[in-house]
């Protein structure tokens, strides 16, 4: 990993890795994993890249937003247009970013994915998760509103009401459960994630790249698409 990045990208073949690696703080999501993800994404753009995944150094995926710099931050002036403002700006762009990739998006998911990180691995393509690991929109547990997409995405994954109960009450929902809802796409033994990830992501990059392209950009449509558009498209 390049000196002082937060996030490390590496190739294996037509496959970009991005691998959030702050593992000393439970992969919290503060400005430089941010500002990190963001040019790793971004970078794809114009790459050869056929697939991508997303996954985590250490024993969770992430914590969410770093609650101790935002504590710290919390009293001084212009704490939110300083801080928050410009973490959630861009947070967004990445989430923005994966769904734009014309190519699948796969992150996998040891431990906790929590509060912002939850939304941004929903955002993918595909969620595959260790048997160990939970999900959970965190934030009500500290007083704030959801980020990073949650109520778009959960509504359109696990149906209004269940969407009200997970963002209303910050409850965990474990990996199992989570792959019954359909909130992520499949649960495999721990130690098993990083070949079930990869094998995904190289069936993905070995597939016909030009249709899922056009697939992904048909689904991102039918978000605001009635039928009869959706099926000009």
């Amino acid at each position: 990993m390049a000196s002082g990045r937060l996030v490390d990208l590496r190739w294996e073949e037509k496959i970009a890795v991005n691998t959030l690696n702050r593992p000393d703080t439970l992969n919290a999501l503060n400005q430089r994993v941010a500002d990190d993800l963001y040019r790793c994404l971004n970078q794809l753009r114009l790459s050869y890249a056929q697939a991508v995944l997303l996954n985590a150094s250490g024993r969770v995926f992430s914590a969410g937003g770093d609650i101790r710099e935002m504590k710290a931050a919390a009293d001084e002036d212009d704490a939110v247009g300083r801080l928050f403002k410009p973490l959630v700006r861009r947070l967004h762009q990445c989430i923005l970013l994966i769904r734009e990739l014309p190519v699948p998006v796969i992150a996998a998911i040891n431990g906790v994915a929590a509060g912002g990180a939850c939304n941004l691995a929903l955002a993918c393509d595909f969620v595959i998760a260790g048997e160990s690991a939970v999900f959970n929109e965190a934030f009500v547990r500290i007083g704030l509103t959801p980020d990073c997409g949650g109520t778009f995405i959960l509504p359109r994954l696990v149906g209004w009401r269940r969407a009200t109960e997970l963002l209303m009450t910050g409850d965990f929902v474990n990996a199992k459960t989570a792959a019954k809802e359909g909130l992520i796409t499949s649960v495999v033994p721990d130690s098993e994630l990083p070949a079930a990830a990869g094998r995904l992501a190289e069936k993905m990059a070995n597939g016909p790249t030009a249709a899922l392209a056009l697939i992904k950009m048909l689904l991102n449509q039918s978000a605001a698409n009635d039928y009869a558009m959706q099926l000009d498209v």
